[in-house]
């Protein structure tokens, strides 16, 4: 098992790339944390707004949960700032804004250049530069993803790891409590026997039967074992499926604790408590690395 290569994609990841383009240097970066659901967040300059329906769509794609957190910066060249013009008619309209209120408020100060510059509308850009832009800048935020996918992989296969050293601890604690059965299944009954002869002299048959049947379930804990061996089975199987599996490793999870709890009330030997309180240990381990996976 620890040979095999592991599947599983972690939500916690980060990548950065950074390329110069005819359209200047563009700067790209990623970072993720686990989410219930896909959450994207893009910040962008105002420029490559119209490329952000696209971004994500290509985003979506790719990663199904987590809260994924884009930046991008382009710091532009002179050459692609031919496209760039001011709107006059915004520019007008804003003149004429800031005379009345002048008028009224003497002493306010006037507008700054880059107050100006910001305004909506202000800066205006060719159609065909926004098909520039996008010719250049989605190979790049495909790169982005390419390396951002790595690193949840990479994240996602050390996590597996864990989870998987765990099963194999966890499989350690119910061999070594299948072995140690029949020792604890001899102390029960010792235990039997001296509750019947405490009793013996009241010779309560109907007593009898039910400290028995009270003892011999709880000494039955096959069924219990079964159901850990299997669940323990499916998350190493899970483990390798090429596909989002953080739900289903966590509803495994549950699964498995309710085994280890319904071993724990069951528990009539130190032997079986303690087993049962490893096995819960190890599963709490294995649900906080699994809320980190898609």
């Amino acid at each position: 098992m620890f040979g095999e290569i592991l599947l599983a994609q972690s939500m916690t990841a980060f990548a950065r790339h950074e390329s110069q383009t005819t359209i200047g240097k563009i700067s790209l970066e990623v970072r993720s944390v686990n989410n219930r659901f896909l959450d994207p967040a893009f910040r962008i300059p105002d420029r490559l707004r119209s490329l952000e329906p696209e971004m994500r769509e290509r985003l979506g794609a790719r990663v199904k949960r987590g809260r994924v957190e884009i930046s991008v910066r382009v710091d532009r060249s002179e050459e692609s700032k031919d496209g760039v013009r001011i709107n006059l008619d915004v520019l007008n309209t804003l003149s004429g804004l800031q005379n009345e209120v002048l008028r009224s408020m003497p002493n306010a100060p006037a507008l700054s250049v880059l107050s100006i510059l910001q305004w909506p509308g202000m800066v205006e850009k060719d159609e065909s530069d926004d098909e520039q832009t996008a010719e250049v800048f989605f190979p790049l935020f495909d790169t982005l993803l390419d390396e951002f996918m790595a690193s949840r992989k990479k994240e996602g296969n050390r996590l597996g790891e864990l989870i998987v050293k765990r099963i194999a601890a966890a499989r350690d604690q119910v061999a070594g409590l299948q072995k140690n059965l029949p020792q604890i299944q001899k102390h029960m009954r010792e235990r039997l026997m001296q509750r019947l002869a405490d009793i013996v002299e009241k010779i309560d048959a109907e007593r009898i039967e039910q400290e028995m049947a009270i003892l011999l379930n709880k000494a039955d804990v096959d069924e219990e074992i079964d159901r850990l061996i299997i669940h323990f089975d499916a998350v190493e199987e899970v483990i390798q499926t090429d596909a989002p599996i953080g739900r289903k490793l966590d509803f495994l999870m549950q699964e498995l604790n309710r085994e280890a709890n319904t071993l724990g009330s069951k528990s009539a030997h130190p032997d079986m408590t303690n087993a049962s309180m490893e096995l819960k240990i190890l599963i709490e381990q294995m649900r906080e690395q699994v809320q980190n996976i898609e």
